[in-house]
């Protein structure tokens, strides 16, 4: 496989290759993570998490009374929330995965436009 990253190094001038240097490399998970409650839709991703946060914590408290009773109807009864309750918290976690993966691509976008932009005006 051919190294397209040093192809397109080799490529770029010395001014293209130091602007694309300051833009500075990919962010790290976490730093990826809180970008998500910045901008206009920050909000909506803090009410998602704190909405998650209190399933999940719903769902333990089910889950830890689910292994203190003893028959089978009570288990029932607090097994089947616990579960269902950890469930839709992870699904609303993981709801915000596709969001961080459309930030990196925006990203990446925007590097290719600015390398387009610098190749125009040559």
């Amino acid at each position: 496989m051919r190294d397209v990253d040093g192809m397109i190094d080799r490529a770029l001038d010395e001014e293209e290759r130091e602007l694309l240097r300051s833009i500075g490399e990919e962010p790290g998970f976490f730093s990826q993570a809180w970008g998500l409650f910045g901008g206009r839709t920050g909000w909506v991703n803090a009410v998602m998490m704190i909405a998650q946060g209190v399933l999940f914590l719903a769902g333990a408290w089910a889950a830890w009374n689910f292994f203190q009773v003893e028959d089978t109807v009570s288990q029932l009864r607090w097994g089947l929330p616990a579960a269902v309750l950890l469930i839709v918290a992870t699904v609303m976690k993981m709801a915000l995965l596709p969001r961080m993966e459309s930030n990196r691509l925006m990203r990446e976008l925007k590097r290719i436009e600015l390398q387009l932009a610098r190749g125009s005006r040559s």
